[in-house]
């Protein structure tokens, strides 16, 4: 799992000028769940929470239709997502646990991000939600997701 230097998140400059899966994978997340949502490349996908309990960090947002996830990694079966995960903050502390919540707020909504410690898409030093659409235009949405179906098929055999 990739640990950010101290002080990037704080630094609006240093985080806007982190690579794109670094930028979406560590406090950008919900803003591309948002932004896949918002004209989703596949359908009956929704946005999940990964919620971190005795306000431990790891918050996380992807989108998921139940079997297959996507976020900043890409399309992979939910499972492996959730136990990738679970896995590297358990590393970091061995007490890490977290809940799964089905997201039912507005991912783009200052409002509704604030309210959950989260930032806005207006709160970065540059709009991320252009940068989200160009990060999710960039992959080949069936090719992945069908690869990550194969591998659940494969997995349950």
């Amino acid at each position: 799992m990739y640990v950010l230097k101290p002080g990037i998140k704080r630094d609006p400059e240093r985080r806007w000028a982190l690579p794109d899966r670094i930028f979406f994978g560590h406090g950008a997340c919900h803003i591309l769940a948002g932004t896949y949502l918002a004209s989703p490349p596949l359908l009956a996908f929704r946005a999940e929470r990964i919620v971190p309990e005795d306000g431990l960090a790891g918050n996380h947002v992807y989108v998921t239709n139940g079997e297959i996830a996507f976020d900043h990694r890409g399309y992979s079966t939910l499972e492996r997502l959730l136990e990738h995960h679970r896995r590297g903050w358990s590393r970091r502390h061995p007490e890490w646990d977290c809940m799964i919540e089905t997201v039912d707020f507005d991912l783009l909504s200052t409002g509704e991000l604030n309210r959950r410690k989260m930032l806005g898409p207006d709160q970065y030093l540059h709009h991320p939600v252009p940068r989200a659409r160009r990060f999710i235009a960039r992959i080949d949405h069936i090719a992945a997701a069908e690869k990550a179906a194969r591998l659940l098929r494969v997995k349950r055999a």
